[in-house]
Order: structure tokens, then sequence, then C-alpha cells
């Protein structure tokens, strides 16, 4: 395939960019779904990230239903292979049991999708039903990090953060049911939004109170790219159990002013999980950076009973996994998961969440509550919680003891070496408010580190305007202008 702009033109742009020169009449949608295809199989064999390309919305972006007149013009677009579906199209979710699962619908979300614009040209990788740390099963596929790839993308939005970062598109879809957009982002150098409860739908198989902690977004390289997302994916499917919030002006308009002088806590510091003495350096390091673009910063966090959260949180997951292990069981005519066919840890999660009571549902809700009244409380007098994304470096591939591919007898004491790396991003999750990981530090190795920023429920529109004042203060050079060795560009 020929390209229709030189490679460091293409990684210049953002999908906002890409999608003008469309509407301009300068490219057409079928040519920038051309250079995708042919960034995906310049940079997949080193960091398979793409599952597969959806040949017919290379060839022809507006048949599978993408509006090309919509606001981002045909932009091609990855869907991660867990979440929304789209109709006639595998979605095989990390697993070899769900091989040839082919969906019979759009999603309500893929269905806003394709109405703003966007051409889903494609699925990416994600570990199996998205529960672990990394998509890194040799039996399935091993996702790798394009600065390093001796590295983890981590997870679970793993494939989509790959892409976005390697420069095959400006921005990829992506979920996050307790850090699966920001963790990824913050290990690839990429800007990931979890967004409030209340934004995004998950209809038709979910609500935001049968999801609670599911949430579905993007991975994208500018603010203004997130944004866009965010306003012209938005939106309650009809038969929602909660009203949706709404914003008086689009982010997009938002982003172009400054936000007012913020109060901002750091912490280097979730209940018993503490990051390394580097990662609360680089912490306190752009810290400093906000104190000189005017903003109030010191050392604070919620009083809450993180112990408690973190267990809440735990039978959260455990429980909910279950049901959905089980309902694919169901279909399927089978009683329990095949060993050949699902990953060791998922098993022992769904024997150990499958007979979770009303009562102990209900005791794990009590402590959501407690939780979110607590952040809420704090949010009386602060404005953001900043945070690393993780607290330890990005594993290596293969590190096992992140994986559901771990021979852990204990699901509880693999959970719990989760929330030692992971500690920092659930709690948003459980307390339904938004938080975002901007690529602003390194670790001592180089890789990327995200800094999070956590508001008030939906204080998304803020998160973003702060995000955007960071990029102009530093000329659009998130990872300090820094690049992965592994992208379009090379080779």
């Amino acid at each position: 395939m020929t390209s229709s702009m030189s490679w460091d033109e293409w990684e210049q742009h953002d999908g906002v960019a890409l999608a003008e020169h469309v509407k301009n009449g300068e490219l057409t949608a079928a040519e920038l779904a051309r250079q995708a295809a042919t960034g995906i199989a310049k940079v997949n064999p080193s960091l398979s990230g793409v599952v597969e390309v959806f040949e017919d919305a290379i060839s022809d972006p507006g048949a599978d239903g993408a509006n090309l007149a919509g606001p981002f013009a045909g932009l091609p677009f990855l869907m991660k292979d867990l979440g929304p579906t789209m109709k006639g199209r595998l979605q095989e979710m990390g697993s070899l049991l769900m091989r040839g699962n082919r969906a019979t619908a759009d999603a309500f979300l893929t269905t806003k999708m394709r109405q703003a614009g966007l051409n889903l040209i494609g699925r990416t990788t994600t570990p199996e039903f998205g529960v672990c740390s990394s998509a890194d099963n040799p039996a399935v596929y091993v996702t790798r990090n394009p600065w390093n790839t001796d590295y983890t993308t981590c997870g679970s939005s793993a494939g989509s953060a790959a892409m976005v970062a390697a420069g095959v598109v400006p921005i990829a879809h992506a979920t996050d049911g307790g850090g699966s957009i920001r963790i990824p982002a913050g290990v690839n150098g990429n800007i990931g939004l979890k967004v409030s409860r209340g934004v995004f739908s998950l209809a038709p198989h979910l609500s935001d109170l049968t999801g609670l902690v599911s949430i579905q977004g993007c991975q994208s390289r500018s603010v203004r790219d997130t944004a866009a997302f965010v306003d012209h994916c938005r939106g309650p499917a009809p038969g929602e159990f909660m009203p949706f919030w709404t914003s008086a002006d689009p982010y997009t308009e938002t982003i172009n002013r400054d936000p007012r002088q913020l109060r901002i806590a750091l912490s280097p510091q979730c209940g018993d999980y503490r990051a390394t003495l580097h990662i609360a350096a680089e912490l306190t390091r752009v810290g400093r950076f906000l104190e000189g673009l005017g903003h109030y910063v010191d050392y604070a966090f919620p009083a809450i009973d993180c112990r408690a959260a973190f267990d809440a949180q735990t039978t959260c997951y455990i429980s909910n996994f279950a049901i959905v292990i089980d309902n694919m069981l169901a279909a399927r005519g089978l009683e329990r998961p095949p060993s050949d066919l699902v990953e060791p840890v998922n098993i022992r999660i769904w024997e150990a969440g499958r007979h979770t009571s009303f009562a102990e549902r209900a005791r794990m809700q009590a402590v959501f509550n407690t939780t979110s009244r607590g952040f809420g409380a704090f949010f009386e007098e602060w404005d953001i919680i900043l945070t690393p994304v993780t607290a330890l470096p990005t594993p290596k591939v293969g590190t096992k003891e992140f994986l559901t591919i771990s021979d852990n007898p204990s699901v509880l004491d693999w959970f719990g070496n989760l929330w030692r790396n992971f500690a920092f991003t659930p709690l948003a999750n459980l307390c339904g408010v938004p938080a975002i990981s901007l690529p602003l530090a390194e670790h001592e190795n180089g890789l990327p580190l995200g800094i999070q920023a956590i508001a008030r429920q939906a204080n998304d529109g803020l998160l973003l305007q702060f995000a955007a004042q960071i990029e102009r203060a530093i000329n659009g050079k998130w990872n300090a202008g820094r690049k992965p060795k592994v992208r379009v560009t090379n080779g």
C-alpha cells in the first residue's frame, strides 16, 4: 500500500488534524485507512497489538456504518477486543474459549462511534476477559511495549495502548474497570482518561448500576482528541437506570481556556501501598512544575479505610468476573471452565466468586458508599489528587505474578500482588470519579511513567482543561519529547 503522507507527518498529526484534512478535501478516509493498515503491518510483528484488521473497512470506510460526514470524518480507529460489540465481527476477549465468537449487533457505544465518523478498522489485544495486568499469554499472544519490547504494555487495554504509542493511529478504544485505560497509558506514554460514571453508556448488556466499576474510553496522544471523543460519543441509551452527566460547553471548547488556580493534593501512598522512592520523587517534581503554573500544591489524601476499600474492590472483581465467565459457560453448555481453554487464575476467580451472596455484595456496596463519601468530602477542599499511575517499575514480559497464567493457588494473594503495583487507579472506579493519566514522568530505566490526576464526580472537563494547560506549557512535548523505539517512523 502507498502512504498518503510521510510517516513523520502522520505521527505529528492527531486525530482532529487528520479529520480536518479529509473535511478540507486534501485526503480521503480511504487514504487514512490504508495508511493506518500499512502502519499496523510495520509495527505489529514486533508488538503484537492487533488481532485482526478489517479489510473491508480499509477498502471502503463508509461501508460498515462510519458516518464520513461526522466530526471524525472516517478517522481510522482500533477497537479493544472487549466491551462494545461490532455487528458481524469477532469478539474473542483474549480467550481461547471465545475463539470464533461473533457479535450479532452493534453495542450502543459502537453506534455512537460510527455516527461520530470513526472508521472501526480492527481489533486490539487484551488479557483474557480483561482480568489481568498484561496481554501476555504465549498460547494466545504476547503484546510488547514499543519503548522496549522486553517489557509489557500492561493492560488491559494493551494493544490499543501499543498502537497509539507506536503512531499507528492517533486514538483507539479502551476500557477501564480498575485502571485499564490509565495503566497502559501510563506505561506506554499516552493520555488515558477514565470518565465519570454516567458519561459513556454500557448498553445493552450492562448499565452504570450493573457495570458499577466498568468504564469505556480511549487512548490518545493529544488532549483535544480525548476531549473530542468524549464530546461525540458520550450520552445515555434509552432506559438507563441513572441520569447521565452533561456539560455546559463542549470539552473541545473548555480545553482552550486555562483552569483557575487549583488546589492539588499529592500522594505517593494509598493505604498500605507506597510508590518506590524514584516514582515518589517524580511525583514531587511534577508537583513543583504545577506550582510554576500557579497552582497550590501540598501532600494530602482522603481520610478513608484503604484496606476495606481494596477488600471491597476485590470482592467486586471476583464476583463480577465469575458471573461473566459463568454466562459464557452457560452459552456453550459447559458446567465449568475447561482448563485447556481458560487461564488458571480465571478458573480460580470463577470458583471463588460464583456463589457470592447478596449479603457479601451488600457489605461491598456499603464500603463503596463510605469510600465515595470520603472522596467527596475531600474534594470539598481540594480540586485534584495527583498520584503516580503505578507504584512499581513496569514489569518485564513474562512476569507471571501479575498474569492470569500464574500458578498462584490463592486468588486473594494474586489480587494482593496487583494492588501492590496498581494501587492508585482502582479507587476512582469504585467511587465513579474521573481520573486521567498524563505522560509527564519516567522510570529510572527511561520507560514512561504516567502521572494520574483525579477529580470530583462530573469534573471530567476540569481534568481535560488541566491536561490541556500542561500540554500548552510543554509545547505539546509529552514524554519530554522522547519517542518509543518501535514506531511507524522507523524502518
